[in-house]
């Protein structure tokens, strides 16, 4: 269970330096569009949840809000900042590059910033990559494009290397971008810099297309990614429609948690089956899902499945010897549960005298690829101007969100402790089956 204890985030010492932002945020109070600086956000949010917890107020779980503060840690003018990237691509990684270097320019008057290149890589001079500087024209307008100017890798590196080349480098706050992984590096950076005595601010920056973080709400590009993916669910449906007995099958990113799944399902409006790690189903018997897809094509003509890459690996031909194998980030490497389905309902129409047109869609790697919508701008330019504010008052060890619709700062080891995922007693699994009509369990 989360405590008080585990949401208190970490400074490098007392802000002493008046802030560019002192006359906008001094004498503010909290209403319900700002949190005043010395208030805090409650993390439970029925009577319910902090009746349970059976603790005095003052010790409920809550979190520090996000935003400007009065006083700051670090000189402006003696500030030098840096980004890296880390992980998959996904939509915003340019809106929030471009956000960080304009909110410490534009507010703070930071002009000094680089980007080390090809995520925590660049940070180990073996690499042999040099950083760049992140200058306003640099920025300017790659926000209009997808993917990151930094470009992007997955993998450790040896922290130790890493500090030495901030500290050869004056880097004085470190914006990470990057996956629970990323996180992860980035809380062994604040570490050793710790140990070392080191006042380098190490912010994160939390990006996941799956949305699979805990405490900060949606993650930046998740909106668009499953926008994206309802496109494709679209044009499944007039493919299956447009077939004898057709089937389309579509499969999207979730390696541990269905969000995309289930809210482009949503978005769409056309899919029958939703499958998601987090909801266990079987293939065979009356009430698998092999029966199910049968007798909806012979009611409805077609069907659209939708299902999550991380479906089922017990199901895909040697999924359990194959469990233990993982990428360079530590990620299990998952089969194709959309490939593998196509070819077993095909030959179960068969095995009933049937014949099924199938057709398959992967828009993975298409729709993280692409520049953000309108509304993940937004987001990605809000969360970079959270994540600098917490840099310059000297916050370190900490990721920003967005959490009920409050701006918070989260300690990192709070964020990589579990796993955020879809929860089949929530509302948005409940919603997924009123919306698809599929049974409520197919075991």
């Amino acid at each position: 269970m989360v405590t008080l204890a585990d949401l208190q985030v970490r400074t490098l010492g007392e802000p002493t330096v008046e802030s560019p932002l002192a006359s906008y945020v001094e004498g503010r109070t909290t209403n319900q569009y700002y949190v005043a600086e010395g208030d805090r956000i409650l993390m439970d949010d029925t009577l319910a949840l902090i009746d349970a917890r059976r603790v005095p107020r003052e010790e409920l779980p809550t979190f520090e809000a996000g935003g400007p503060r009065a006083r700051i840690f670090f000189e402006p003018s003696r500030t030098r900042a840096a980004v890296i990237t880390c992980g998959g691509l996904c939509p915003g990684l340019n809106n929030v590059i471009r956000a960080l270097v304009r909110s410490l320019d534009d507010h703070y008057g930071v002009t000094d910033v680089v980007g080390f290149r090809n995520g925590y890589a660049g940070l180990d001079p073996a690499s042999g990559l040099e950083p760049v500087a992140l200058t306003r024209d640099y920025v300017a307008d790659i926000h209009e494009r997808g993917g990151t100017v930094l470009g992007s890798s997955r993998g450790a590196r040896d922290p130790g290397v890493m500090v030495d080349t901030l500290a050869a480098h004056d880097i004085d706050i470190l914006f990470v971008v990057g996956g629970d992984g990323s996180m992860r590096g980035a809380h062994a950076l604040h570490e050793e810099c710790a140990r070392r005595g080191l006042p380098i601010a190490i912010v994160g920056v939390p990006k996941t297309i799956d949305n699979d973080i805990p405490h900060i709400g949606q993650s930046f590009g998740f909106q668009t990614a499953f926008a994206r993916a309802a496109q494709s669910i679209t044009a499944a449906k007039v493919e299956a429609q447009a077939a004898v007995n057709g089937v389309s099958i579509v499969q999207t990113m979730g390696r541990h948690a269905g969000f995309i799944a289930c809210y482009s399902a949503l978005a769409a409006q056309t899919a029958n089956f939703v499958l998601i790690p987090e909801v266990p189903f079987t293939l065979e018997g009356d009430n698998g899902l092999l029966a199910h897809v049968r007798h909806r094509v012979a009611d409805r003509g077609y069907a659209v499945i939708v299902v999550a890459e991380g479906v089922g690996p017990h199901l895909l031909p040697g999924g359990e010897a194959a469990a233990d194998a993982t990428d360079a980030s530590g990620n299990q490497v998952l089969g194709d549960p959309g490939r593998y389905l196509r070819e077993r309902i095909r030959d179960d129409f068969a095995e009933h005298g049937e014949e099924a047109t199938l057709r398959y869609f992967n828009p993975g790697y298409f729709i993280r690829s692409v520049p953000a919508d309108p509304a993940d701008a937004v987001y990605c330019a809000r969360l970079a101007q959270s994540a600098v504010h917490a840099a310059m008052s000297g916050r370190t060890d900490v990721v920003v969100g967005r959490r009920k619709h409050r701006f918070v700062n989260v300690p990192i080891p709070a964020v990589t402790k579990r796993a955020h995922s879809v929860s089949p007693d929530g509302d948005l699994w409940l919603s997924v089956l009123e919306s698809t009509a599929q049974p409520r369990q197919m075991l």
